[in-house]
């Protein structure tokens, strides 16, 4: 299994955020799941590819040209893929993965987690969507989709297309969920 993970470039975070990336990425070593992620070197990003490498897992890296020359890129991944710009770079993501794990980051984290739910609400993307909600870091986001929900803006129906856990090992569990159904979304996505 891939599994594509975003989470955050920032290296001034509390250590129990680093401390989670680094324990799911060695859970992912040790079950065989290979991960695809942004590319980065440091902030969660670079704990979790850090700690699957560490573990003898695969890693592919997805990042920007604009990235690399910058010299944010992981330097000891197995596979890195430089992409034209961001957009592509999603779009391999994606395309390289079947389910997405969202752990705590900043409004690129945000923006790709809401992409990933946009395109699983139309049906574009099938793989299971899991929000590690660490230190109840998402309550905030959460609460905001309810209050979609309660304004008309969103389909409570569509509450059900991610999965919220707040341990690593929780991810797992849910990556592992076989009863997950493969509902065609779209066919409720207009309101």
């Amino acid at each position: 299994m891939r599994v594509c993970v975003f989470a955050a470039s920032s290296s001034r975070i509390d250590e129990e955020y680093r401390s989670v990336a680094t324990s799911l990425g060695m859970l992912f070593a040790s079950s065989g799941i290979e991960l695809v992620y942004g590319g980065g070197g440091i902030g969660l990003m670079g704990k979790l590819a850090d700690s699957v490498l560490a573990g003898g897992g695969k890693v592919t890296g997805v990042i920007p040209e604009f990235m690399q020359k910058e010299g944010w890129g992981h330097n000891n991944l197995t596979s890195m893929i430089v992409t034209r710009d961001m957009s592509e770079r999603k779009n391999r993501m994606f395309a390289l993965s079947d389910a997405v794990v969202a752990l705590p980051g900043g409004v690129g984290t945000l923006e790709e987690l809401t992409e990933a739910i946009t395109l699983k609400q139309l049906s574009l993307y099938y793989g299971p969507i899991i929000i590690l909600n660490t230190l109840g870091y998402y309550d905030s986001f959460l609460g905001f989709i309810d209050h979609m929900v309660k304004t008309g803006f969103m389909r409570f129906e569509h509450k059900g297309i991610w999965e919220v856990v707040s341990k690593p090992e929780d991810v797992i569990t849910a990556l592992n969920n076989k009863d997950r159904g493969h509902e065609e979304w779209r066919k409720i996505a207009k309101i």
